[in-house]
């Protein structure tokens, strides 16, 4: 799969609790989007009190979209601008077609100067982000997610099996492969109500399939070596039964040093902000309030 040539669309997102709403945000051209899948148009809600001085961008994981983060933007909008993201090949930026690194980079030229806060794929975005633009990320929040693979061989070991998924998708559609997708080990503990599959359905098959092939853990380059680098204040998140990743984060904030702090969320797995919100907020805000809250006199 080729990128589309031209330069990329920018990713279509939302804004919310905006102390000057803006006019609407475009997304990709509506002519080069699936009609069946349309996305609503970016919707700016009224601000809340105390938002003027900080923005917080949310960005979603694999098969989601940035309907995934509505009950937490909700409750950070009463308090600061959010800015919620359609990842390349999902939503309403399901025809954009970037490599690992440029996708980082439209992230950030959605998102502007703020508190990044990214669960998984959206969160290794959100790292590379950090890493390349620390003029934009002035506080970070890492939900299940990872700097990548270091070792070549599971690396390359990881590009396969997401091949062989990308060709399921390919092959099956999307509403099956959520199906599996979701009765995962990875998502045992995430209640159905919570798992937001209809909103998982506005996706493409060929937008999840390019998705894993050129933004999945196997194609990006390892950012373990780079973890020194950081300068924001990062919270990296693990679900308490999410036992694998919780361990990937205690081994990130060793390796970035006092800047970094490890919350395991109890009783919940990978998803912690699709199964405990309300916490997630919870410790979005305590990190912001320390940062960007200062600037907003909060």
């Amino acid at each position: 799969m080729t990128d589309h040539p031209g330069p990329p669309a920018p990713l279509h997102h939302v804004v919310e609790g905006a102390p000057d709403p803006p006019g609407p945000v475009p997304g990709p051209p509506v002519g080069e989007r699936n009609p069946r899948r349309e996305q609503p148009p970016p919707v700016v809600h009224s601000p809340g009190p105390g938002v003027a001085g900080g923005r917080v961008v949310l960005v979603h994981g694999f098969t989601q979209t940035l309907a995934a983060w509505a009950p937490a933007g909700e409750r950070l909008a009463r308090r600061w601008e959010v800015v919620r993201v359609d990842l390349p090949g999902h939503g309403g930026s399901s025809d954009v077609r970037v490599g690992f690194e440029e996708a980082a980079g439209l992230v950030g030229e959605a998102g502007g100067a703020g508190a990044y806060v990214g669960y998984s794929l959206g969160g290794r975005l959100c790292l590379r982000l950090a890493l390349e633009r620390p003029d934009l990320v002035r506080g970070l929040v890492l939900i299940g997610a990872s700097p990548g693979i270091a070792d070549p061989g599971q690396r390359e070991a990881r590009r396969d099996a997401d091949e062989l998924l990308a060709r399921r998708i390919e092959r099956d559609g999307v509403a099956v492969f959520l199906d599996a997708w979701l009765a995962g080990p990875l998502f045992s503990s995430l209640p159905v109500e919570a798992a937001g599959r209809h909103e998982r359905l506005a996706n493409t098959a060929e937008g999840l399939a390019y998705a894993l092939r050129r933004l999945g853990t196997g194609a990006q380059e390892s950012l373990w070596d780079r973890l020194g680098e950081l300068r924001p204040p990062v919270l990296l998140v693990a679900g308490e039964l999410d036992r694998k990743f919780a361990g990937i984060a205690a081994e990130m904030a060793a390796a970035i040093g006092p800047t970094a702090r490890v919350a395991v969320v109890p009783g919940a797995g990978h998803a912690v902000h699709l199964e405990r919100p309300d916490e997630t907020a919870a410790l979005v805000e305590e990190l912001v309030a320390a940062g960007l809250g200062r600037e907003a006199g909060a």
